[in-house]
């Protein structure tokens, strides 16, 4: 020790620096707790190079995050993963400090310190080894690969490290342990999930994967890139400014040669102009907070990671002739099922026939040529889903169970978690929309809901107005980090458990109407969306890896007031866009969910989302409008048509789909509970066949030898040679026995 001492960190070699961890390592085993917090601490400065004898190191911030990278990575090597996970077990296991916080009237920092010190060390060395930069060694690929496996097994305790984080949330949510820090599980949970199973990008690999698998057609096009292509597009007008404008009018003031009703012409995907106006009249005309400003011309928001990177620079300015440059045709290929060409015969074939051929969709004799072309047209369209497939073979294993013998199913990282979710799956669920709520900007304080606020809250309550403005920004900071890592996570698990098997995905979708997620998502959204999406609760100057290079400024209530530069904040646009698409997961191709959409009154709500001028949040807007447009009647698709063309041009086409007209809406009823009730009876059925230990009992032989049934030991309770003649005497000698019954039921 005495040789390392006073030499900076970067001065040592790579096997004293081990040993250096090696002494952490042991100190971390020592039965004194605050002894063990001290050298947690000690591996949590190690990583972020800001102690002070690492602080003369790194002059740029790019320094100190490759050193921080170095650390991390030499801190799993020697092992440090696995020992803070032993700790972090007897945290959670410490039923003593749970019992404490319990009987508290007010819980603070002070209560999860040791927690928080353990989770955030576990959460940079996941996000940091999850991470894959330009610098790349080999070594670091392999410990990359190594680490996203061991989190994926069942490791620890016989299940995977998600699990145990599961368990903290739900032990949280029951008011058992009301200290855990949950914004840290919350984020460190999300992190796992996305390292083990991947993110969207590895998930249109796997999907590509296992379509070529299945022996399907290749996808239509990269949905990643179309979306990414997509142009941002400006918002319909409301009533009240058709209102003002009228108004006006009525006043004699002078109008503006364009009404709001007109601007709406820019609502298309590619901003394109009218060649019959003067350009020169139609940039006086238009109001410059319209005029492309808003998030358009940024960075898509799932390519960015906002922990590390710093804020990209501002667009440059495009072009006046851009605008007319833009590639023709529709941003989507359309896509027909074979139900719908199955209905198009049908229908078809009662009109011009007589008669229908069920299923059959090759047999075109009878019918004129123009239904040729059209048959022909839906079959060069035709695509084939992954679920489709899955739910046909789990038809034919239930029918078929003997022929078919017992299915293979691959381990992967996604079947592993799920295996494991599956006993407690309504638990987690409810735990994480319960944070969900209490995190939404629009929940009133209760006394009976959830604090989420414990890890937050000082031990002393501010007594300055700078100190009051900096909690209240922590405060906002820290709900915008619960709802993200929640909206991500529920993304993830959704998207990932569909690609594994459709029944897993129908499973975690059912927990989640059944505990009333879309009308906590549409609660969300019914706020002033602009405000939220510009929101400012950070403070850059205390950023990593901002605040250790940069001499720290004084802060004053005006600067905090201020905020900082940036147009928009990225962290709550990523959770809108994520609720967004939970809630077109939930009510794709289910009748009985998109009434509820209408029952709930969500258009107006999601209508005034389509004021945010970005392209991935207004395709998912317009989804949800799309699916229950037939349902709010002509009058108001009479008073929405801007709307409608904005579904034209961004939604994908289905060929067959009425969605615009509605013109048979009388004869699908709104039986909720038969819908619901039959999707479960094939998830139940699912769930027996594939993991029930006794699935085949019915189908087992039966053994009909009386001497091999009698010669079979069977194990006896202790106390059975004690009470056995009573039994035989009470159970068989006081018993008569009806022979002549028994002869008539034979």
């Amino acid at each position: 020790m005495s040789s390392t001492k006073g030499r900076r960190w970067i001065q040592l070699t790579v096997e004293e620096q081990k040993a250096h961890v090696m002494r952490l390592l042991d100190a971390l085993e020592v039965t004194d707790r605050d002894k063990r917090l001290k050298v947690a601490r000690a591996i949590l400065y190690l990583h972020h190079f800001i102690q002070t004898l690492f602080l003369t190191c790194c002059d740029t911030e790019v320094d100190v995050l490759h050193w921080s990278r170095h650390n991390v990575f030499l801190l799993y090597d020697m092992g440090i993963f696995t020992a803070l996970l032993e700790l972090l077990s007897m945290e959670i296991d410490n039923n003593q400090a749970c019992s404490s916080a319990v009987r508290k009237p007010a819980i603070s920092l002070a209560d999860s310190t040791e927690l928080r010190v353990l989770l955030s060390i576990m959460y940079l060395m996941v996000e940091t080894i999850r991470v894959q930069t330009e610098d790349e060694r080999p070594e670091w690929i392999a410990a990359r690969e190594a680490f996203k496996n061991e989190l994926g097994s069942p490791l620890y305790n016989g299940e995977p490290f998600a699990l145990l984080l599961f368990t903290m949330v739900t032990k949280f949510c029951s008011m058992n342990a009301p200290h855990f820090p949950m914004k840290k599980v919350l984020l460190l949970l999300w992190k796992t999930i996305l390292f083990t199973l991947g993110g969207f990008e590895e998930l249109q690999e796997l999907k590509v994967r296992c379509r070529e698998r299945l022996h399907l057609p290749p996808l239509p096009e990269d949905s990643i890139k179309v979306v990414r292509a997509m142009r941002a597009a400006s918002p319909p007008a409301s009533a009240m400014e058709l209102i003002e404008q009228q108004q006006q009018q009525k006043r004699g003031r002078r109008s503006r040669r364009v009404q709001p009703l007109v601007k709406q012409d820019s609502l298309d995907t590619y901003n394109e102009r009218d060649p019959f106006k003067n350009d020169d009249a139609r940039d006086e005309e238009e109001d410059p907070e319209d005029a492309d400003s808003g998030i358009e011309g940024e960075v898509d928001p799932l390519d960015r990671d906002v922990i590390i990177q710093p804020p990209p620079p501002p667009p440059p300015l495009r072009p006046p002739t851009e605008r007319v440059n833009f590639p023709k045709g529709l941003p989507w290929a359309p896509k027909v099922r074979e139900k719908d060409i199955e209905h198009f015969l049908e229908t078809s074939r009662n009109k011009f026939i007589g008669f229908t051929l069920g299923s059959d969709t090759e047999t075109l004799v009878g019918l004129p040529r123009p239904i040729h072309e059209s048959v022909k047209t839906l079959k060069q369209h035709k695509y084939v889903s992954i679920a489709e497939v899955q739910i046909k073979r789990e038809e034919e294993l239930q029918q078929c169970p003997l022929t078919l013998g017992e299915e293979e199913v691959e381990e992967t990282q996604a079947e592993m978690l799920y295996l494991g979710m599956l006993p407690n799956l309504s638990q987690y669920v409810i735990a994480l929309l319960k944070l969900l709520l209490a995190a939404a900007p629009t929940s009133k304080a209760k006394t009976d809901s959830i604090n989420i606020l414990a890890d937050v809250l000082p031990e002393e309550m501010p007594i300055t107005v700078l100190q009051s403005m900096k909690l209240g920004i922590d405060v906002n900071r820290h709900k915008e980090i619960i709802v993200k890592a929640i909206s991500a996570l529920l993304l993830l698990l959704l998207k990932h458990f569909k690609l594994n098997h459709i029944y897993q995905f129908e499973i975690i979708s059912q927990h989640l109407v059944f505990a009333n997620c879309i009308p906590l998502i549409l609660k969300f959204f019914n706020q002033n969306i602009m405000s939220y999406i510009s929101a400012k609760n950070s403070i850059c100057v205390l950023d990593f890896p901002h605040c250790v290079v940069h001499e720290m400024p004084e802060l004053t209530a005006e600067s905090l007031e201020a905020g900082d530069s940036s147009q928009f904040c990225w962290r709550n646009l990523f959770s809108c866009i994520n609720l967004l698409r939970i809630l077109n997961k939930l009510t794709k191709w289910k009748h009985s969910r998109t009434m509820m959409l209408v029952v709930f009154k969500s258009a107006p709500i999601l209508k005034r989302a389509l004021k945010v001028k970005q392209a991935m949040m207004q395709l998912y807007v317009l989804k949800l409008l799309k699916i229950q447009t037939k349902y709010l009647g002509r009058q108001w698709r009479k008073s929405n048509m801007k709307t409608m063309s904005a579904i034209y041009q961004k939604v994908r086409h289905r060929l067959n789909d009425d969605w615009a007209y509605g013109n048979d809406i009388d004869a699908r009823p709104w039986d909720f509970q038969a819908e619901e009730c039959a999707l479960r009876e094939s998830i139940e059925k699912f769930n027996s066949r594939r993991y029930d230990k006794n699935k085949n009992s019915d189908y087992m032989p039966v053994d009909n030898c009386l001497q091999s049934v009698l010669g079979q030991r069977v194990d006896l309770p202790e106390d059975f040679h004690y009470s056995y003649e009573m039994w035989l005497e009470r159970e068989v000698f006081s018993q008569p026995i009806q022979w002549e019954g028994l002869l008539q039921n034979q």
